[in-house]
């Protein structure tokens, strides 16, 4: 926020609070601590900012550092910092005012020094994360986790970054960077480094990070560690939903999905990808993590037979859970038969996903995810294999696949958003075209 801005926002607060060089102090260099002047019903009270000014390098007139690097070399921070100070002071007064607390100098004090040991955005999203973990929200927390980390190289200084801060000129250049191209250094394990030339994130990419730090935001604001008076989101701010953007529908068209179901002779570790594709593809487009939490104990008997009964690890924890029954076919058990006899289970799962025994939590969740990117890889194997070179194929197409293979036998789209486990419609049709493309290809006809 511009140093005007701020100014003109704490002149309606100006009865109330002022940033002055306190001249009654004179320290040893000469110069005179700057404090928090605040003001009620002709009281006055002092609180020291830790800072310190000369006469000379003060601006009376805007109540900050003059800008002028030959006497203020540090005046950009110093002037921030103040700018962060007033905001703070305003947030305390608008709480008192939004609580309707007649308030005294010594609540202010108590609530400015309070406020200024909480607000800070790092530590706030550090214990967010490590409380998601803990609850085994791990997929949650690996979100706000990849946003932090963005932050983090964005914004050399967010260990000491307050939530006052984080306004709509911080979002916005946010946004700038994100977009950017940069040079990232990439480690090994065997502590090797090499530079990597990372392109701009596309807007699905920026949405994911922003909706990260909006949802910080919006948590800190409940939380009484941040105010509204900053924040960059809503109505006249930074418009998240502008940034989606239309991704290609990454489904196998019905020829390649014939070779996938075919007995083609494959290579054992092309064999075991092909198997948990089709055991995600029958099971409505399970995801490879609910595919890796499947035991024995899901198996459950029904009226109509035996079903595997869960729910999904990314909804599992929301109010609104349901289970998921899916029919154990003839089909399904011939699948998880071949996959158990190319590597048996452990520790009761159900297939051979999970291999490191005594996993729990976040590092169970970690094993699972290197699993994830290992079978992409067996996949991509397995398309060459069976002649499929211009489709990427990955565990995220099957459950693709098998939205586009339903509504292209007629089943209507508010059936296939219930066997998806969709809350609404509108996420069905991402997942959807308008129409199939033989419908158009019919259409047009008649051009």
């Amino acid at each position: 926020m511009c140093n005007v801005c701020v100014t003109q926002m704490c002149n309606v607060s100006m009865k109330y609070i002022s940033i002055i060089p306190y001249k009654s102090t004179i320290l040893k260099n000469g110069s005179h601590p700057i404090v928090l002047r605040i003001t009620k019903d002709r009281v006055r009270k002092y609180i020291s900012l830790n800072l310190s000014v000369t006469l000379n390098q003060w601006n009376d007139e805007f109540a900050q550092f003059k800008k002028d690097k030959r006497i203020n070399p540090d005046h950009e921070k110093n002037n921030a910092f103040i700018n962060s100070q007033l905001l703070k002071a305003q947030d305390v007064i608008d709480d008192f005012n939004r609580n309707k607390i007649d308030w005294t100098l010594n609540q202010f004090e108590e609530a400015f020094l309070h406020r200024s040991k909480k607000g800070k955005v790092k530590p706030f999203f550090e214990n967010h994360i490590q409380t998601l973990k803990n609850t085994g929200h791990n997929g949650n927390a690996r979100c706000y986790e990849s946003t932090l980390v963005m932050l983090d190289i964005y914004d050399k200084k967010l260990d000491k970054r307050l939530f006052s801060e984080i306004d709509i000129v911080y979002v916005r250049a946010f946004d700038v960077f994100l977009q950017t191209p940069r040079e990232s250094i990439c480690r090994s394990t065997s502590g090797n480094t090499r530079i990597v030339q990372r392109k701009g994130c596309c807007g699905n990419s920026r949405k994911y990070y922003m909706k990260g730090l909006r949802a910080i935001l919006n948590m800190a604001i409940e939380a009484k560690e941040a105010s509204r008076a900053t924040y960059p989101f809503g109505k006249g701010g930074f418009e998240v939903a502008k940034l989606e953007e239309e991704t290609d529908k990454r489904y196998l068209p019905s020829e390649y999905l014939e070779k996938v179901k075919s007995n083609t002779p494959l290579k054992e570790t092309s064999l075991y990808a092909r198997l948990l594709f089709l055991f995600s593809y029958f099971c409505y487009g399970m995801s490879f993590v609910d595919m890796a939490h499947l035991t024995s104990d899901n198996i459950k008997r029904l009226e109509n037979g035996q079903y595997i009964v869960y729910k999904r690890q990314k909804t599992k924890y929301s109010k609104k859970s349901k289970s998921i029954s899916i029919k154990l076919t003839d089909e399904l058990i011939a699948i998880i038969d071949e996959l158990c006899i190319i590597k048996a289970p452990i520790e009761g799962y159900l297939m051979p996903i999970v291999t490191k025994e005594g996993f729990t939590g976040e590092k169970l969740f970690k094993h699972i995810i290197n699993r994830l990117v290992k079978l992409n890889e067996y996949l991509g194997e397995m398309a060459q294999e069976l002649g499929i070179d211009d489709i990427n194929i990955t565990t995220y197409v099957s459950r693709h696949t098998m939205a586009m293979t339903l509504q292209n036998n007629g089943v209507k789209r508010e059936l296939i958003s219930q066997i998806m486990d969709h809350k609404d419609m509108k996420t069905t049709n991402t997942y959807l075209d308008s129409f199939a493309n033989s419908e158009i290809d019919e259409a047009v006809k008649f051009l």
